[in-house]
């Protein structure tokens, strides 16, 4: 979506977040992309890009190829994360468990925390065996279709829960017309079950159920899911098994972390 050329508020920085907007145009599966590429998904134009490149090229935020004439992730950016992972103590504390409940189940345990309208990784744990579905730290997956994105949404409050919803109504109509009814069956699953559930939904042979944390962390909820295959899965294992399995890690963590 082509940035706003006007922001109300005069504190706003806007070519810091034109900067910014540069960089969020990369994507898993295209890890480099020319200005023109840039230019296109922005929607600025090709001399403002050819400036932002130049700078976030030169503080290591990007990495030119001069042969193929193309921009990729520099390393600097990969740095900047890891304070951000490093004090989420939670993922240290919580990591054996995953790694247990993902070996049992044959799937994958993850945490993740909302970036804007989508979900990301902070933490995965795969079982030894689950060479089909293998999520990693970083990754970002849709609200609307993902077990962890209805878990977010069913956890938080009316007002901002709203507030996400009309964005991700303007910013992803077609997945809103597909998933839009699922928001309130995940907040009636949340109060009934205890988790959130996804039959395929975003990933067509995985089925998945998420638990949010009850309280939040350094002013963030966080979001525990575990994906399986459909085919490992028996009718109705997903609800008598993987959930309560699921829910128990979260209570077993949350203890934890108050006795830290």
């Amino acid at each position: 979506m082509p940035p706003s050329p006007h922001h109300p508020d005069p504190a706003f920085a806007t070519t810091l977040a034109h900067g910014l907007a540069v960089l969020q145009c990369f994507r898993a599966g295209e890890p480099s992309l020319t200005n023109k590429d840039l230019a296109e998904r922005t929607g600025l134009s090709k001399s403002t890009i050819t400036r932002l490149t130049y700078t976030l090229a030169a503080r290591g935020l990007l990495h030119y190829d001069p042969s193929m004439r193309r921009y990729q992730l520099g390393s600097t950016a990969l740095s900047l994360s890891y304070p951000l992972l490093a004090n989420l103590r939670v993922r240290q504390l919580a990591r054996p468990s995953m790694q247990s409940l993902a070996d049992q189940m044959g799937g994958s345990v993850s945490l993740g925390m909302r970036d804007r309208l989508q979900m990301v990784y902070v933490e995965t744990s795969r079982g030894h065996d689950a060479a089909l579905f293998r999520p990693d730290i970083g990754a970002a997956l849709p609200m609307l279709g993902t077990a962890m994105g209805r878990a977010w949404l069913a956890q938080a409050a009316p007002a901002e829960r709203e507030g996400v919803l009309a964005a991700l109504r303007d910013a992803e109509p077609e997945l809103w017309r597909r998933y839009s009814g699922a928001v309130e069956a995940a907040v009636q699953d949340l109060a009934r079950l205890g988790f959130c559930r996804s039959h395929g939904d975003w990933q067509s042979d995985i089925h998945a159920v998420a638990v949010p944390m009850k309280t939040r962390i350094d002013g963030e909820f966080l979001i525990f899911n575990c994906g399986v295959p459909a085919a490992r899965l028996r009718p109705g294992q997903l609800e008598r098994k993987v959930g309560p399995l699921l829910r128990g890690l979260v209570a077993q963590v949350e203890h934890m972390l108050a006795e830290f």
